[in-house]
This record gives structure tokens, C-alpha cells and sequence, in this order.
């Protein structure tokens, strides 16, 4: 019974000092007092009574979120900056034996990083350069922590909030800063849309100049057409007249028909050729002659006339 009672305990203890580190984490062992070893992932077993975990610490990335810090500016702005710290522990047993709560380290450390920075820069410059206090802030606090066996990997400001009288003048200027904005806005698209009507306006002359050109051409090439028409007409009848071979009465005759054509005008001197002239006196000629054939003929019918009655009498 007691050799059971014996193998229950053993096993108990064996049980309870087997250890299991998980991973992203690590144990650090003490041995009668004093630093022993760091435990990493995997299976470990402790002696009873003799080794101790002192602390158990996890290696993944942390994050602490400060509260706001009361600062002064250059140029004596008293502001609250509150930030975030990104951090990791690197040596687990200098994180558990380098300073005494190092998350509290950390946080005082960093207001008094933050109050040094900001007392070198002006209000303007503090808030229109967070990432240069970004960065000066982590370089600093990576140095200072490094002993302690933290890496700070990245620091943000993450809210600066000036006086009230300050905030009131910001919005102000801010506002101002919108309204020029937008003026600047309705000009540039003033100015675009007066741009478009100009060349709008370019293009529609251009247009009409073009048009205008257009039927400019169109309308010589018409008449250039019909000049050539006529000309090829005249010349068609000049080559009829020629193979017809007309004789000299008839080219009188049509010289005086072009005269009397030309006469018919509105000129009030006319110039009368010789050979018109002598054609002039052959058409009297002509005129008297027929004249005579019809008084000959009207002559003859009366007597025919006169010689019937006389036979229907008889």
C-alpha cells in the first residue's frame, strides 16, 4: 500500500513538472535562486523544488496605447499628445531581469522622449511633422530599451490636440484656406469653360471659312464647266458652218443677223461695218424686188378675176 501511495506521488510530481512551452513564447528557469536557462518551444521537465519558472513571456509583438502626455512647444504651446508604442521582446531574460515592470519603464520613457522633441519644434512644425517625431521617437526608445531586452519595432503620435483658442483659429484659417480653394476652383473652370467657347468658336469659323471655300470652288468649277460647254457649242457650229461650206451671200446674210442682234441693244451708237453696209443695200434690193413679184401678183389674180366675171356673163 505505501509502494502505491509512493508511485501516485511520483507520478504526480513527474506529472506537474513536465512543461510545455507554447509557441511565441518563452520560460525563463531559476535554479536555487539564481538564472538557470530559457525554455523555447517544445517539451521540458523541471526539477521539483529545486528549479522555479520565474516568468513566463510571450515574443510576439505588442502593442501599448498611452494616455495623452502634457507637452510645451518652442514657442510655449502647452498641447496633450497621447501615442502608441510597438514593441517586442528579444532577450527574455533581460526583459525579466533588466528593469523592474518595464511597460511602466516604457510609458515614462516615452512621455519624457515626447516633452524633449516637442520642446525643439514650434506649434506649426508639431503638427505638420508627425513622421519626423515618429521617427526620432523610436530610434530613441529602441536604444534606451535595448538593455532591457525590448526592440521597439514603431511609434505613432496618434492624436495632437492644441488649446482651445488655438482650435478655434485653426478651423477659422482652415476654412479660409477652403474658400480660396474653392475660388481658385470656379476661376480654373471659368477659365476652361471661356477657353472651350473660344475654340468652339475658332472651330465654327474655321467651318465656315472652309464651307465658303468649298462652294467657291464649286461654283468656279460650274462656271469653268459651262464656259467650256458653250465653247465646245461654238466651236461644234463653227466646225458645222465649215463642212457645209457656206457661200459668200449666206456669211453676209448671218453678219447681218449677229448686226441687227447687236442693234437690238441698248447702245446708242452703232458702228456699221462696210460689208455690213453693202449688205444693207443688198437686202433693199431684195426688199424691192419682192415687193414687185407681189404688186406682179396681185395684178395678174385681179385680171384672172375681171376675165371669169366676164365669161359668167357671156
Amino acid at each position: 500500500m505505501e509502494i502505491l501511495i509512493f508511485l501516485v506521488l511520483l507520478i504526480v510530481l513527474v506529472i506537474l513538472n513536465v512543461k510545455i512551452v507554447p509557441q511565441a513564447n518563452a520560460f525563463v528557469i531559476e535554479r536555487l535562486g539564481g538564472y538557470q536557462a530559457t525554455w523555447d518551444v517544445g517539451l521540458h521537465i523541471k526539477i521539483p523544488f529545486i528549479d522555479v519558472i520565474k516568468s513566463k513571456v510571450s515574443l510576439k509583438e505588442q502593442v501599448v496605447d498611452f494616455p495623452p502626455q502634457p507637452v510645451i512647444t518652442k514657442d510655449n504651446v502647452t498641447m496633450q499628445i497621447d501615442t502608441v508604442v510597438f514593441f517586442q521582446i528579444t532577450e527574455p531574460k533581460s526583459f525579466t531581469y533588466g528593469v523592474d515592470r518595464p511597460i511602466s519603464a516604457i510609458e515614462n520613457l516615452t512621455a519624457t522622449t515626447l516633452r524633449n522633441i516637442i520642446g525643439e519644434l514650434e506649434l506649426d512644425e508639431t503638427l505638420t511633422s508627425r513622421e519626423l517625431i515618429n521617427t526620432k521617437m523610436r530610434s530613441i526608445l529602441d536604444e534606451a530599451t535595448d538593455p532591457w531586452g525590448i526592440k521597439v519595432n514603431r511609434v505613432e503620435v496618434k492624436n495632437i490636440t492644441p488649446p482651445e483658442e488655438i482650435q478655434d483659429a485653426m478651423e477659422k484659417q482652415m476654412k479660409a484656406e477652403r474658400e480660396r480653394r474653392e475660388s481658385i476652383l470656379r476661376a480654373e473652370g471659368k477659365k476652361r469653360a471661356a477657353i472651350l467657347v473660344a475654340e468652339g468658336q475658332k472651330e465654327s469659323v474655321i467651318l465656315e471659312a472652309e464651307a465658303y471655300k468649298e462652294s467657291a470652288v464649286r461654283r468656279a468649277e460650274g462656271e469653268s464647266e459651262a464656259i467650256l460647254k458653250v465653247q465646245k457649242a461654238k466651236a461644234k457650229g463653227i466646225e458645222m458652218i465649215r463642212l457645209a461650206k457656206p457661200n459668200k451671200e449666206v456669211l453676209s446674210i448671218q453678219s447681218m443677223e449677229a448686226f441687227i442682234k447687236a442693234a437690238d441693244g441698248k447702245a446708242t451708237k452703232i458702228i456699221i461695218p462696210s460689208e455690213i453696209q453693202g449688205i444693207a443695200g443688198l437686202a433693199s434690193s431684195l426688199t424691192e424686188i419682192m415687193k414687185k413679184d407681189e404688186d406682179y401678183e396681185s395684178y395678174h389674180e385681179e385680171v384672172k378675176e375681171e376675165e371669169e366675171t366676164n365669161k359668167e356673163n357671156n
